[in-house]
């Protein structure tokens, strides 16, 4: 079964008004959207629709959870979501692009599909650096990511200069590279033999 028609509304037979539909979104549509930065999800969708004679409005409301790495410490990290929107959904026979605020669709379609605006909506609303909160990531993950600061590498670097001058590892390349250079043969012009 295609997950994404579980987050249709069958809106023919509809009459004008006002009506609620809800939806629970889980790690399934993550997948079918092949989503790789959310690992899984635990989100309720509610949807208001008005009912019109040329077009719907859909209030969508989405709150709950969702998992994704930490981007400090690579660890999985629960974010929260909360997202308010409105779609309208407009009725044509010449159906236009879905841009994220007007979905076209043909009056002879009985069903109005919401699991793409939903997806989109859930990922939009995320931050964008995705982290634990302060204190909450593993610290063993940390120290291997710690950034080092400027007075520790000014003596990292201090030890690389003292090693050079005192024949350190480049030192040696260098002069194994001019031995081998002096015992290079010339190359002389000769023409080849017949």
């Amino acid at each position: 079964m295609d997950v994404t028609k579980q987050y249709a509304i069958a809106w023919k037979g509809l009459k004008n008004g006002t009506y609620r539909f809800d939806f629970k979104v889980d790690n399934a549509l993550f997948e079918a959207y092949g989503s790789t930065d959310i690992k899984d999800g635990d989100l309720s969708v509610g949807v208001t629709l008005e009912r019109g004679e040329s077009m719907l409005s859909l209030q969508t409301v989405i709150r709950g959870t969702v998992t994704v790495a930490c981007d400090r410490c690579l660890e999985d990290c629960r974010l929260p979501v909360a997202f308010d929107g409105t779609l309208l959904v407009r009725f044509s026979d010449e159906v236009a692009d879905y841009d994220g605020e007007v979905m076209w669709i043909s009056p002879a379609e009985g069903e109005v599909s919401l699991a793409q605006y939903i997806y989109e909506s859930i990922v939009l609303s995320l931050p964008y650096q995705r982290v634990h909160p302060e204190g909450e990531c593993n610290p063993e993950m940390l120290e291997r990511f710690r950034i080092v600061s400027d007075s520790e590498l000014a003596a990292v670097e201090a030890r690389a200069g003292a090693q050079e001058h005192d024949g350190g590892e480049w030192a040696k390349l260098a002069a194994l590279k001019e031995r081998m250079e002096a015992q290079e043969p010339q190359e002389e012009d000769r023409t080849p033999e017949k």
